[in-house]
């Protein structure tokens, strides 16, 4: 388990992180989100006592990362996966890592093979391309067999196999009870990788609730709608209160109403629906809403995107258009 109580950290006048608490639970992976300069490296590498805090504690199982008995298996961590003497093999930078930490050299190709190196394991990381570095990273990681993984951006690099490779392993880690703390910016990958999530921005937290929980709570929920009779419905379901907007391949999405009572509108009007489908928010839209105000840097409000409004009608007056909008070295040993 991770806890983090009252954790600040100052460079200068720059606070990196500003009194952030929060807990990571064993059995389940915490997605850790915010914006680019949000502070989740710089906690993450306190948390692995890469950097002392101004204040405050971060703790591994009840104790700081510089206390923990062997190190490498209890906490694997990757931060920085390029962080790597590019004249070594696969195999020779994974065996001295071992080595350092007790681990027997029949584990280096253990996870050599986990991660679908073995073929590459006597090739100079120098060659590797993004997506093989991050994998030996991960094998780091891994190396120790440890109850606890810490993972910035575990994903960068890798195709759309290996990134289905890392969730499976990943979910499997954690039903074997392991804590799994893990960064990223592909909210698609980590809405259904993540059972539960942390969210700061600037340093501070925003959010620390189960995933399902965040993205009901802060994304926006809406029906889709298809008829016939698009502006008759619309003018119905505007009357009864609820939103609507119109989509240019003439569907309807509705808020602030229940799919069933649309279906019933419609049924008391006589007006026929094609398709009549709740949409789940999604883990960006959450995140965008939650962190709008904590960006590092936002786009020329000048020209904004165009969209259509809730009030846009196909074909009727009221359309209209709106305004929208981190080398740390891998763990293993860190020290």
């Amino acid at each position: 388990m991770i806890e983090v109580k009252d954790l600040v950290k100052r460079y200068g006048e720059t606070t990196a992180v500003d009194h952030l608490s929060f807990t990571v639970e064993p059995g389940r992976i915490t997605g850790f989100l915010g914006p680019n300069g949000a502070g989740k490296s710089t906690t993450m590498r306190l948390i692995l006592g890469l950097d002392r805090p101004t204040s405050g504690r971060a703790l591994i199982d009840g104790k700081p990362y510089r206390e923990l008995p062997d190190p490498l298996r209890n906490v694997g961590a990757l931060l920085e996966a390029r962080a790597v003497h590019p004249g070594r093999t696969a195999f020779n930078h994974l065996l001295y890592l071992a080595q350092t930490q007790g681990v027997p050299k029949s584990r280096v190709s253990e996870v050599l093979d986990l991660v679908g190196l073995s073929a590459v394991a006597k090739k100079r990381t120098k060659g590797f391309s993004l997506g093989m570095g991050q994998r030996l990273g991960i094998a780091a990681a891994l190396l120790g067999d440890p109850r606890l993984l810490i993972l910035d951006e575990p994903v960068n690099g890798l195709d759309p196999e290996g990134i289905v490779w890392i969730r499976t392993l990943l979910k499997q880690l954690a039903s074997e009870g392991r804590t799994i703390f893990v960064s990223s910016h592909l909210m698609n990958e980590m809405a259904v990788t993540a059972d539960h999530v942390v969210v700061i921005g600037r340093g501070r937290l925003i959010a620390d609730t189960p995933m399902e929980e965040f993205i009901a709570r802060h994304a926006e929920q809406v029906v889709l709608v298809r008829s016939p009779q698009a502006e008759v419905l619309t003018e119905a379901l505007r009357a009864s209160g609820a939103q609507v907007r119109a989509q240019p391949d003439g569907a309807l999405l509705v808020n602030k109403v229940e799919a069933a009572t649309i279906g019933e509108l419609a049924a008391s009007k006589g007006i026929v629906l094609h398709e009549l489908s709740p949409q789940r928010g999604s883990l960006e839209e959450a995140f965008m809403e939650m962190t709008r105000a904590d960006v590092e840097f936002h786009g020329p409000a000048e020209h904004p995107p165009a969209m259509a409004t809730w009030d846009a009608v196909p074909g009727s007056a009221a359309q209209s258009q709106a305004a929208a909008a981190q080398g740390a070295p891998q763990s293993g040993g860190a020290s």
